[in-house]
């Protein structure tokens, strides 16, 4: 079937993808890892591939910027086309001097604010997890082709700016031990939860709340390699 939002139909999709929020950082990869890629959606120019790489069936696809975005496609991912396994690949901004430009994360959870897992499925609480088997899988990956990463609870956050009057990264560090800021794992964890599928989430440091240090849009869209390619292997 199509839904709204994907013109793919069911077996156009592999069972593992890897979901960057940028479109075109899919269609880098896509163009730069996978065995001839084809497209499968074009709505909204929110582009998905499947190709294979090293000989498996693997595809990629946007998710857009924020939990709503994420929430959309990765839902219908797992529930209308039998995806079992959602990888996000993003950029995040560190909270702490501990981590550096460049440096790579997993998240062992993703706390936040947001209302999106009591609004979609009446669940409470402000923290999710990934898949344990999954991240288990893409540490030892880590290990094998000697990508060092850092494991640590992310915060997911509903808004990019924020005004003076409200808590900031030192206090999202102090009292909930976040260490990087991205916008969409919390929903991703919970639709993997709430359909019983597996999700992990890896993110490139992009830029830093505490050195101010960053990298231009253009170089995020290319310059993730090495996250990249773990989150391959680890498909393997």
């Amino acid at each position: 079937m199509t839904t709204a939002h994907n013109t793919a139909k069911v077996g156009d999709i592999a069972k593992t993808v890897l979901m960057p929020g940028d479109p075109l950082r899919a269609k880098y990869i896509a163009e730069t890892y996978l065995e001839n890629p084809v497209q499968f959606n074009t709505v909204r120019n929110m582009f998905g591939y499947t190709g294979t790489y090293k000989g498996k069936q693997i595809s990629v696809m946007g998710s857009g910027m924020g939990m709503p975005s994420i929430g959309i496609y990765s839902y219908e991912l797992y529930k209308f086309y039998e995806v079992e396994n959602i990888i996000r690949i993003g950029s995040a901004g560190a909270y702490t001097d501990k981590l550096n430009i460049h440096d790579i994360v997993l998240a062992d959870s993703a706390w936040s604010q947001s209302t999106f897992a009591k609004t979609q499925a009446g669940v409470e609480g402000d923290i999710q997890y990934p898949n344990e088997l999954l991240n288990n899988k893409i540490e030892d990956t880590a290990k094998q082709i000697n990508t060092p990463i850092v494991k640590g609870r992310i915060h997911s956050s509903d808004v990019f700016y924020h005004e003076s009057s409200v808590p900031n990264y030192v206090d999202f560090y102090n009292d909930h031990k976040c260490i990087c800021v991205e916008m969409e794992s919390f929903a991703l964890f919970h639709n993997a939860k709430v359909l019983g599928k597996n999700a992990a989430c890896v993110l490139t440091i992009s830029d830093s709340l505490v050195t101010h240090e960053e990298i231009s849009a253009e170089a995020r869209q290319t310059s993730f390699d090495k996250m990249m390619k773990l989150a391959l292997e680890a498909c393997m």
